[in-house]
Order: structure tokens, then sequence, then C-alpha cells
């Protein structure tokens, strides 16, 4: 009984507390609601509705303004959001944006800039919050998105934002609403965004696996068995991580046809010998002339699990490679599996056959074209020399 009478104590305090917060807001509220309270100063109108429907609304007037003594009364100091938010304040001081602010930048992000006037800010699961995950891309792009203060502050030019929105996660935020698909906080963070060279930075190249895989959990763990996984984890620098093939914000579908034949150019810019000799083949004149329809790298040496022939669990290990070739070939065979698709025509050590083979055709050619070549040549001279006896024109 004692313990319900405290309660009823402490809620008829609180309400107390409210109605009274409330009722010295509405005060503040009867001259600063008006619209011409200063035409020069239009920040010191704050429209009602929007305050009362912020989440600083049942705050009040003075939690923030604490100069404030009395009415009428002289102009006031802008309250501090880190006074409350003191850890989002430090993470913005050690961030990209904190340390433009410090330096004097006028033009860089501030907490207003994201979360708009403090008297009109919402809840981030407000579906109206300028922060909310399906608004978030295009508060960012105020600034990511304008070329001019880009090309100003040095930062990407390539319109990030406009990649972003055109990307698979970009069309699932704007077409689909989908609140799982990854905004810029879900890879830069929200108040901690730094450069990608910090190595503290989500999107440092060092963090860029754990970055995508808290989404893509299951990929990442297959991503870390693979070999590029182990080499990047062993600290090769040379390792390829997710925004490497992927990209970061042009990220696209993985079944398109122009994902399907630029994946060939993507493996190719580390591995390009093997590159130059698939281009040989015949999947590789298919895939040149822009038909998918033949086999790709991944479609042998898999995507994010990719192992050397020499681990036995490798889709290209000896053992494997039967069943390999007949996701495609149905009737494949020892005997098919054996075709090296990586036959290098200059490597005599490797490919003494073929590298022959080669020497050979090329003689024969550049033989044909000079016999004949010189044949033509001579013809011609005999030609011109019959017609000048003859007395005719040389041309004729």
């Amino acid at each position: 009984m004692r313990r319900l009478s405290r309660i009823h104590l402490f809620l008829s305090i609180f309400a107390i507390s409210v109605a009274g917060v409330v009722a010295h807001a509405q005060e503040c509220l009867d001259c600063h609601g008006n619209e011409d309270l200063d035409p020069l100063r239009p920040r010191l109108s704050i429209r009602a509705d929007a305050f009362n429907q912020s989440v600083h609304g049942p705050l009040g007037c003075q939690t923030c303004h604490t100069d404030v003594r009395g009415f009428p009364h002289q102009d006031v100091h802008l309250p501090q959001c880190g006074n409350c938010h003191k850890n989002q304040e430090q993470n913005f001081e050690d961030s990209v944006h904190g340390k433009a602010v410090a330096r004097g930048d006028n033009e860089a992000a501030s907490c207003q800039s994201c979360h708009g006037s403090a008297h009109m800010v919402k809840a981030v699961r407000d579906v109206t919050s300028s922060v909310y995950p399906l608004n978030l891309p295009r508060t960012c792009g105020t600034c990511h998105g304008n070329a001019d203060l880009a090309q100003r502050h040095g930062i990407s030019v390539s319109n990030p934002y406009q990649l972003y929105m055109d990307s698979i996660h970009g069309r699932a935020i704007s077409h689909s609403g989908l609140l799982v698909a990854a905004n810029c906080s879900s890879c830069h963070g929200t108040h901690d965004i730094r450069t990608t060279s910090d190595r503290e930075s989500k999107v440092s190249r060092e963090k860029i696996p754990g970055t995508c895989g808290a989404c893509h959990a299951g990929v990442a763990s297959i991503y870390q068995t693979s070999t590029h996984g182990q080499k990047f984890q062993a600290g090769d620098s040379r390792a390829p991580v997710c925004i490497d093939c992927h990209t970061a914000h042009q990220i696209s579908r993985v079944d398109t046809e122009a994902w399907k034949l630029e994946i060939v150019k993507e493996c190719g810019s580390c591995h390009k010998q093997s590159l130059r000799t698939y281009r040989d083949t015949f999947h590789g004149q298919v895939t040149s002339l822009g038909f998918t329809v033949v086999a790709r790298c991944s479609d042998c040496h898999g995507s994010h699990d990719i192992l050397p022939p020499s681990d036995p669990r490798s889709s290209v290990a000896a053992g494997n490679r039967v069943k390999t070739c007949r996701k495609c070939h149905q009737q494949a065979g020892v005997s098919f599996a054996g075709f090296d698709p990586h036959a290098d025509r200059r490597d005599k050590a490797r490919n003494p056959g073929l590298y022959y083979t080669a020497l050979v055709m090329n003689v024969l050619i550049v033989s044909v074209f000079a016999f004949f070549g010189l044949h033509t040549l001579l013809w011609l001279i005999r030609s011109a020399l019959e017609r000048r006896k003859q007395g005719g024109p040389a041309g004729d």
C-alpha cells in the first residue's frame, strides 16, 4: 500500500512538472509563434505545431535555453547539442564533418544540417524525420549530390548520391521501401563518419569486410575462408575486398547482363595473365562479343568461395573439375575436364605443344603473306614495265 502511495506521489509530481513545462513553453510560443516576430531574424519564429510534435517538444524551452531569465529578455546564446548528447558530440568532433567545422568551414555539415532545426527535430524512427532510413539518402545527398560543393571541398565529384540511388541498395530504399537495405549510415556511420584513409573509419579498407558483413553475414563467413579472405587477414594489401569487385556506391545485381560481362574485367584487373589466356579460348571469345551464355570466371572458380586448385575443396581441384564442367556440359567426363582453360601459347615450359604449334602457325602465316606480298609486288613491277614497252600508260 505504501509502495502504491509512493508511485502515485511520483506520478503526481511528474504530471505537475510536465504541466509546468508545457505552460511555460506556451508562454514562449505566444511570442515566438508569431511568423512576423522579427523579419530580419526569421529563425526567432517557431512553428508551434512543429515544435510540439518534435522530440524536444516535451522538454519545453528552458531545458535548452537555460540563460533565459524573465520577460522581455535579451538575445540568448545558442544552446549546444552536446549539453545533452555528449557521446554524439564527441563522435561528431572526431568525424570528418566535425573537423571541418572546427576549421571554420561554414559549409560543413552540423547537427542541424542532418536533423533539421532544433525546434523541429524528429525521432530517428519517425517516418517524417530527415534521418529516418528511407529519408537519409536524400538528406546526405543535399551535400554529396551537389557537384559544385563537392569540387570546392575536394569531395568525390562522381556524385556518390546518384550512384547510390541507382544501385541495388538505393533502389531497395527508394522503390521498395526496404528498411533492411543499406543506407548511408549503414556503411559510413552516423556521427562518427571518417575518411576512407582513417583506419578507424567503417569504410577504411581494413574494415570493409566487417562493415559489409554486418548485413551479408553468410557471404562474409564464406569470404573469410576463401583464398582472398585468408590473404586479406594475413595482411596482404593486394587481396581484394568487397568494394574491389562490387564497387562502393554503384553496387548492382549480379544477375544482370552488364554485371556478368564486367566481372570478367574485374577479375582480370588483378589476374592479367589469366584474363589474356581466357580471352584466347572459346569462352573468352564469346564474352568479348558481349554474350553471357558461356562460362565466366565465377562459373568455374566460384565467387566468394574461391580457393586455389591445390585445395581439395576448390571447384577447380582435380577431383571436382568434372562436376564443375557438368554445370554446363552435362555429358562431360574426365577427358573433357582435362582441357586447360588457360593454356598459354607463350609459355613453352607449361604448354610446349601449344607453344610450338603457335610458333609454326605464326611462321607459316608470316611466310605466306611475305611470299604473296613479294609476288604481288614483282607482278606489279613487271606489268608496269610491259605496259611501258608497249607505249601505253603505266597505270592502265
